[in-house]
């Protein structure tokens, strides 16, 4: 394959200033405000670590939420935890562009790393626009002069056409860190090298983004079999005539959703024996979990897919030898209605075939399952994987793409 963009083997980082863009947004909680997890810390450490043992001044930006969520805080506690990890002293600055930050900049030292404050405090940050508009923010003309190279290493946001995700590439050399290198490598191999059959176990909150995967990947043939769980499913259900109950009804439209519901009885009219719905659902009465045929919903909120659905899905992911599952079958959080993903995710991880989780929820689940090794990939990012296997390209990955292309 022609090379794209650069990594970090395409530099000499010796006694360069990087700066390096990760994603190690973390679950918080929310009583004490400490970083419950270290999983996407653990991800970039190898980049962090390889920059600096190569004699880099590594600065890095990150973000953690955004503005309005209960999570949304300052990474100070995150360079604690990112040093413990690295074991190698991560300094924290409370600032993004500051005098002082520019000042400790110019003073860092080969082998240094200088984690800035949350991205996120920048109001301009959640701007969307061209690389090129970007670059002429003050973020990016302030900090620019004082690096040598950009790394970005946040796959997990590089659906997103960011100040930092974007900005830097257009004046500055530029590449791909590790986790972005891996993640592009392997999502997009398994889908230009699909083994057959292919099963994609789609569900979670967003269905709009699900089901535009749906019609790519049955238009060009990449899918055999689209399982749909969650909300997703729900719509197909409803898509295909069935009465998923007035309460249902109305939390998709609420969200936003109604129009998925016309789009989805286009796609099942097109490929009618591709997408499998479910069965039965588990509906919640009275505070507890009550399996009811697809025939026969009550005016209840559906939580789950039935186990007679499950049964039917867990033997079709078994045969399968490609995998691609992305969202969670119901409300796992309820120990009740987790039966579904719980026992998909097992499923999953007994196949023999080749698996991708697609981050987000499921990851997080899949881990807590213990099954992280039994995955041949889990992505760091959720947003960022669907849309790759909706046929779109990632923003941050063609800035990357330009900054290569434009310095031949």
């Amino acid at each position: 394959m022609a090379k794209e963009f650069n990594t970090i083997d395409d530099f000499d980082v010796k006694n360069k200033t990087v700066l390096v863009r990760i994603d190690i947004n973390s679950p918080v909680d929310p009583s004490t405000g400490l970083i419950l997890g270290d999983t996407r810390m653990k991800l970039h450490s190898q980049t962090i670590k390889e920059l600096s043992d190569k004699g880099a001044k590594v600065v890095i930006l990150a973000h953690q939420s955004r503005p309005g969520k209960d999570d949304f805080t300052s990474l100070k506690h995150h360079a604690e935890i990112l040093s413990n990890v690295l074991n190698l002293k991560v300094d924290f600055i409370d600032s993004i562009f500051s005098s002082y930050v520019k000042d400790k900049i110019k003073s860092l030292k080969a082998h240094d790393i200088l984690l800035l404050e949350n991205i996120r405090f920048f109001a301009e940050e959640s701007i969307s626009a061209s690389p090129k508009d970007h670059s002429y923010s003050v973020l990016v003309q302030e900090i620019t002069p004082l690096i040598d190279y950009f790394v970005n290493d946040a796959f997990a946001a590089s659906h997103r056409s960011q100040i930092s995700m974007v900005g830097f590439t257009v004046n500055t050399p530029s590449a791909a860190g590790r986790v972005m290198e891996e993640e592009l490598k392997v999502i997009e191999n398994a889908l230009k090298n699909v083994k057959k059959p292919c099963v994609f176990v789609l569900g979670g909150m967003k269905p709009d983004d699900s089901i535009e995967v749906i019609e790519n990947v049955l238009k060009n043939k990449t899918a055999d079999y689209i399982l749909t769980t969650g909300l997703v499913a729900n719509i197909f259900l409803w898509a295909k005539g069935y009465d998923i109950g007035k309460i249902n009804k109305e939390f998709i439209t609420n969200r936003g959703y109604f129009d998925m519901v016309e789009k989805s009885e286009k796609l099942l009219n097109k490929f009618p024996d591709n997408i499998i719905y479910p069965k039965d659902v588990a509906i919640e009465k009275d505070g507890k979990r009550v399996d009811v045929s697809i025939d026969n919903i009550p005016n209840f909120p559906i939580f789950d897919i039935g186990v007679e659905s499950i049964a039917c899905y867990a033997k079709m992911i078994r045969n399968a030898k490609t995998i691609f599952a992305n969202g969670p079958a119901g409300v796992f959080e309820k120990p009740e209605f987790a039966i579904g993903t719980e026992d998909l995710i097992n499923a999953i991880a007994s196949s023999k075939g080749f698996s991708i989780i697609g981050g987000g929820h499921i990851a997080a689940a899949t881990v807590n399952l213990g099954f992280e090794d039994k995955m041949d990939h889990i992505s760091s990012g959720g947003g960022a994987c669907i849309t790759l296997l909706a046929g779109k390209k990632l923003k941050a990955v063609e800035a990357l793409k330009e900054s290569y292309f434009k310095s031949r």
